[in-house]
């Protein structure tokens, strides 16, 4: 039960004309006779995969420049069935930051990871196309575009490095841009609370500000948690510190023209600035302590946003409860 081997030429060279690496030659004394059948009667992976490439009409192979090799030999298979062979273009591969070939220890390597990390699917196709194929100096590039103008030709022959900066700054840019209910979707799914009720409506209405300072979906849903939550709030070390006595009652007496006040950003907006410039403060010195006691931290998007989406009573349980400690 003999395996069948597939004899390879002694003289001269191959040559494989490639749509990224350009022509590529090899010497065929270099070439083994590869096994085609093994002795078993089963076919090997370079043999299959030609007749399987031919029988459904492949007419580009586009793959990483580490099966290079293997271009040669199934380029044997081709010739001897005396096929045409199809367009081959193999694609550099990308390395970490390191310069060493991707691996778990760099990151995420799984789409389904990138997903998990908060990285929209378009910001990260946009990433990728960019990592080894450029258009000038054009860096936001959405899928109609690329379809567009991309060509193979453009590809760049060395190795990328993955840069998580940069594809967080790109998923940064895809979500500012995002539709807001579809964020407004996957924070809702993140926080594990339903499409609908109350805290869905508070999220919906803070979105178009929530994102603003998001980069990943990630971050975004830690931003709109405290929209969920209910007195009294888990507060950050900084938040607890900006709630000083002198603030409790600020906030205490704040209460009162809020409970007063239209429940629309512009209103609120006015109303603070205001109180701020009635009681001699700041505008800073009023809303940092109110932040504190509407989200438990000290950053959160705009104050007067941020009290419409949580609404009147919601946002007056919150700063009474901070005022009385």
């Amino acid at each position: 039960a003999p395996a069948i081997r597939l004899k390879a030429p002694r003289d001269g060279e191959t040559v494989v004309p490639d749509l990224v690496q350009g022509e590529v030659r090899v010497a065929n004394a270099e070439l083994d006779d590869m096994i085609i059948l093994r002795s078993d009667g089963t076919p090997t992976y370079l043999h299959a995969v030609v007749v399987d490439d031919h029988d459904m009409g492949i007419t580009h192979v586009i793959r990483g420049d580490d099966h290079l090799t293997n271009t040669f030999r199934q380029r044997m298979v081709y010739d001897a069935m005396r096929w045409p062979a199809p367009a081959f273009a193999h694609i550099p591969l990308i390395h970490g930051a390191d310069g060493a070939k991707l691996s778990k220890r760099h990151g995420a390597v799984s789409v389904l990871e990138f997903r998990e990390q908060g990285f929209l699917p378009e910001a990260l196709c946009n990433y990728l196309l960019r990592l080894g194929w450029g258009h000038g100096d054009t860096e936001i590039i959405d899928r109609d575009a690329a379809a567009a103008i991309f060509d193979l030709r453009d590809v760049g022959r060395a190795a990328s490095r993955m840069d998580y900066a940069k594809l967080t700054h790109i998923n940064g840019v895809y979500l500012r841009a995002a539709d807001d209910d579809r964020l407004t979707r996957d924070v809702l799914a993140r926080l594990e609370q339903p499409e609908w009720g109350i805290v869905a409506e508070r999220v919906r209405a803070l979105m178009p500000a929530l994102k603003e300072r998001a980069k990943t979906l990630v971050e975004l849903a830690e931003s709109a948690a405290f929209l969920g939550r209910s007195p009294p709030l888990p507060f950050e070390p900084k938040a607890e510190a900006a709630l000083t006595p002198e603030a409790r009652a600020m906030l205490a007496d704040l209460a009162g023209v809020l409970a007063e006040t239209p429940f629309d950003a512009p209103a609120l907006d006015a109303a603070l600035r205001a109180y701020a410039e009635r009681t001699g403060r700041k505008l800073g010195q009023v809303a940092q302590p109110l932040r504190a006691a509407l989200t438990g931290s000290l950053t959160s998007p705009p104050i007067d946003a941020t009290l419409a989406a949580l609404g009147r009573a919601e946002a007056l349980a919150r700063v009474r409860a901070s005022a009385h400690g």
